[in-house]
């Protein structure tokens, strides 16, 4: 398998891990394609669960040649936002570095928009720690950190997503994905984080 869908998929494990059920027609189109072996196919289904089951496919896939990307794609027919997804960000990130924030493309009409509650919901998911640094470079005070982490002890998701509200409130139409964008390269997280968001 090709170095940069190795990284892609390693990239997206957690979500893939959310995203598929591969129990029926992805594992047993790898094995009708000849990329996984039988007894590939009975390791994956003994595992407990579903997501454990995603995790030993990704596990397995990266050493079955250079088919073996390209064939997962196309086992995908069930899950075509996954496949539009990898895609996308295999097409956004046309050099062999992948890792930089600057790799990340993301279409205008998605730039220029002001991201739902639920995106911000899980945006505040993924900022986890950082998100102090993001919101001060957002233009929020101190003040108002302050009043996002009283107003929510104890509970880290509670205050980001707070401050990212009232961020949102506060620029109204200029609270763009784009705006966002700028905020984590500026607080060194990778921008890739907001795909897994927006999707």
């Amino acid at each position: 398998m090709d170095k940069r869908h190795k990284e892609l998929l390693r990239k997206h494990r957690l979500w893939l891990s959310e995203q598929l059920l591969v129990s029926e027609t992805v594992v047993q189109f790898l094995y009708q394609e000849d990329i996984l072996t039988q007894a590939q196919v009975e390791e994956i289904e003994c595992q407990t669960s579903n997501k454990q089951k995603v995790l030993k496919l990704l596990d397995i896939l990266p050493a079955r040649g250079p088919q073996a990307f390209h064939s997962f794609l196309q086992s995908l027919d069930e899950f075509s936002w996954v496949r539009d997804t990898l895609r996308r960000d295999l097409h956004s990130q046309p050099g062999p570095a992948l890792g930089s924030a600057d790799d990340v493309c993301i279409n205008d009409h998605i730039l220029h928009r002001v991201p739902t509650d639920r995106e911000l919901s899980r945006i505040a998911t993924l900022l986890g720690g950082q998100w102090e640094a993001v919101l001060l470079d957002l233009d929020l005070t101190a003040e108002d950190l302050y009043r996002c982490r009283s107003d929510h002890p104890l509970d880290v998701h509670g205050a980001a997503l707070d401050g990212l509200v009232q961020w949102r409130r506060a620029q109204g139409k200029r609270a763009t994905v784009q705006q966002l964008i700028k905020s984590l390269k500026a607080a060194d997280i990778h921008a890739s984080m907001l795909l897994d968001a927006l999707h």
